[in-house]
């Protein structure tokens, strides 16, 4: 569902907190626009697997896949040999930007707290409650 309420996550592919996290942003897809962006951090796999979700032909049903297989520990969607060298600059440039601002680990959230209107942000995982809360939505 489309919202007025654009929520940036930037992960790795290759980070289980990051899927711990698309799980508990689920019950929340339709108060907010989780906007996933792939950056390579943890292993040359990670930029392989963010190409491939950014291309795939249903991103959603794709990351929902990749994120079950990663938490299962069986390591995620089949990464290609080798990537379009423009989704793979893609991938290099998020990474740039997620250096840039100075974060650490991921998952990095940044979003704008709906009840307050401020800029929030928050690095690794949180329930479902926590994200609402962080986000100034109703928890489902």
């Amino acid at each position: 569902m489309m919202s007025a309420h654009p929520v940036y996550v930037l992960f790795d592919p290759q980070c289980p907190h990051c899927g711990h996290l698309w799980e508990a942003s689920l019950p929340l897809q339709s108060k907010a626009k989780f906007v996933w962006i792939p950056v390579s951090i943890i292993n040359s796999t990670s930029t392989r697997q963010g190409a491939a979700l950014l291309s795939a032909s249903n991103p959603a049903e794709a990351m929902a896949a990749h994120e079950k297989s990663i938490l299962a520990g069986t390591g995620g969607m089949a990464a290609p040999a080798t990537v379009p060298r423009d989704l793979e600059q893609t991938v290099q440039k998020n990474t740039a930007l997620f250096s840039s601002l100075g974060v650490e680990s991921v998952p990095y959230i940044i979003a704008r707290n709906v009840s307050t209107g401020l800029v929030v942000s928050n690095t690794g995982s949180m329930t479902t409650a926590e994200l609402a809360a962080l986000l100034g939505i109703a928890p489902p």
